[in-house]
This record gives structure tokens, C-alpha cells and sequence, in this order.
């Protein structure tokens, strides 16, 4: 290339950085110019990885488990998660603060004492984790064991993150909870928003096209299937105005949900219910009964073999 080909492209490069800078300047939502506290995603994402690690321990094999070394293993990831928890719950709330405009409002301790909280909460997550996988051997004849069931189905990533940022949730994490539900998403095609309340035995058989709003609320012994939907109603223009209203559905203990149903709203599945595949739902649904499509008629045309076809032509 020629030295005056080459200084054109290096006058096109200037013009194109100075119309990107223009778009740059005021905008604080898009682009992290100068924002110090602000958490690393791919930090939280490592985080997520070591917790996982101390949920379901050595099903990723980076670190060979034994019943001797179990105990160090632990521990050390607990300390190193301490550290790194701490340090991106506290640049999270620092965030918050910067955008509410708020006064220093000791975003430290704060973070020490969330993390701590969440450390807590690990051995009754476990527990929550093992019905989890209960409930899929239990529900898919398929399953031949539970180890199976941890190291291939989505659903059990999908479950095992949402618990996890669930906790973060409650307490007001801002941003981590949410970034945590989205490697979940992105990994299973399973969209559990993290404020969703989820109880005991949860199972979705095969998983891809879930969707669980915000404010679900799932009982327990339910069982989803792939493309079932709990989603709010038509959100107005401005809404912001519904923001801390109950949008999504309840659904009690031991109801089925089939594929691609969707249920839309604040309405309540009834306890032991039925709810059929491709239905639309937005009332309220008493316990113990069966929702269902009214049966299509199939269509049955038959065809001729190709020989026979031939044969009538001569």
C-alpha cells in the first residue's frame, strides 16, 4: 500500500473515532468510560464456577475430590470465594450508590456481611439441590442415575445457579443475581429470572424455552416441561409503574405444567393440577384440575408405494 493510501485510511480511522467519541459523550448506560465501581462479569461468572465446584464437588474433574481431601478442598475454595465475592458484591453496591446518588453508606460491610450470608446458606441450598435431582430421576424414566442427572442435564445448571443467585437477590445484590441468571440462560435455554421463589423437588424435563418471571412463585413437587412459559401480561408504556406490583404467576405444590404452555399474569394454578401442552392461560386455575386443547382432528391421507404408482401409468 502506498504511503497516500495509507494516510487516507489513517484520515477515515480519525473521522470514525471522533463520530464514536460524539456518541460517547453524557451517555453513562452504555459504555463504562472512567466507572471504577462497577463488578467484572467474567469475575462473577469464575465465582459462580468455584461455587458450583463446592455444590456438586469434583463433578467438573479440574480438581480430583477424595473423601481425605474433600474437607481442604472446601475450604480453600470458601476462602477464595470469601475474597472474591466480597470484593464484587461491594464494587455492585458502590455501583447502586453511584446511580441513586446516595451518600457513603458503608458498602463494605455491607458486602462482608452478604457474602457471609451466602456462605451460610450453601449447606441448605445443597439440601434444596439434592431434592432437585430427586425429583428428576424420580420424573424421567430416562434418568439412570443421579450422576447423570448433575453432569448432563441443563435443568440441574439452570436450578443450581438460579438458588444461588436467588439468595443474592434476596438481599438486594444489585446486577450480580441477575448476570449469575444469564450464564444460565445462555448455557440451557432455561430463563429463570433470580427473583423467582422456587420450592422443593423442581423438575423441567428437557428444558430448552422455559421462562420464569420475576415474581413467580413455583410450590413445591412441580414439574415444567421444555417451553413452558410464566410471564407477566402486557407491560404498559411506562413500566417502571408496575415494577414492584406481582406480575407472574403462582403455581402450588404438585402441578404439571406441559410443553409450551403459557400462563401470563398474577393468577394461581391450583395445587395438584394439570396443565396441558400449548394452552393459554390468564385466570386463575382451581386445584386439582386438568387444563387442556380441545382434541384436533387429524388428518390421515394414504399413498401409494412408488412401484404401485408406476405400475398404474403402463
Amino acid at each position: 500500500m502506498d504511503k497516500s493510501a495509507n494516510n487516507g485510511n489513517n484520515g477515515k480511522t480519525n473521522e470514525l473515532v471522533e463520530a464514536l467519541f460524539e456518541t460517547y459523550q453524557g451517555d453513562s448506560s452504555i459504555n463504562f468510560i472512567d466507572v471504577t465501581n462497577l463488578p467484572v462479569r467474567d469475575k462473577i461468572l469464575a465465582i459462580l464456577d468455584l461455587l458450583l465446584e463446592i455444590l456438586f464437588p469434583g463433578y467438573t474433574g479440574k480438581r480430583p475430590v477424595t473423601r481425605g481431601n474433600v474437607k481442604f478442598m472446601v475450604g480453600e475454595l470458601l476462602c477464595l470465594i470469601r475474597t472474591e465475592l466480597t470484593e464484587q458484591i461491594e464494587l455492585a453496591l458502590r455501583h447502586d450508590c453511584r446511580i441513586k446518588r446516595c451518600e457513603p453508606c458503608g458498602c463494605e460491610t455491607m458486602a462482608q456481611r452478604v457474602t457471609e450470608d451466602i456462605l451460610n446458606e450453601l449447606p441448605n441450598i445443597r439440601r434444596m439441590l439434592k431434592h432437585d435431582v430427586e425429583a428428576a430421576f424420580d420424573g424421567d424414566p430416562a434418568a439412570k442415575s443421579f450422576e447423570e442427572i448433575v453432569i448432563s442435564y441443563p435443568y440441574i445448571t439452570a436450578i443450581a445457579i438460579h438458588r444461588v443467585a436467588h439468595e443474592l437477590y434476596l438481599r438486594d445484590v444489585p446486577l450480580i443475581p441477575r448476570i449469575m441468571s444469564e450464564r444460565a440462560h445462555a448455557q440451557t435455554g432455561i430463563d429463570i429470572h433470580p427473583g423467582a421463589t422456587i420450592g422443593k423437588r423442581f423438575f423441567i424435563d428437557h428444558g430448552t424455552g422455559v421462562v420464569v418471571g420475576e415474581t413467580s412463585v413455583i410450590g413445591d413437587n412441580v414439574r415444567f416441561y421444555q417451553g413452558a412459559s410464566l410471564i407477566a401480561k402486557s407491560i404498559p408504556k411506562d413500566a417502571q409503574s408496575i415494577k414492584e406490583a406481582k406480575r407472574h404467576p403462582t403455581i402450588e405444590d404438585n402441578v404439571t405444567i406441559y410443553a409450551e404452555a403459557t400462563l401470563l399474569g398474577d393468577i394461581t394454578i391450583g395445587k395438584d393440577s394439570v396443565i396441558g401442552g400449548n394452552v393459554w392461560i390468564r385466570k386463575s386455575v382451581p386445584p386439582g384440575t386438568t387444563v387442556s386443547m380441545a382434541q384436533p382432528e387429524s388428518l390421515y391421507k394414504h399413498r401409494q408405494h412408488h412401484d404401485e404408482h408406476d405400475k398404474d401409468k403402463s
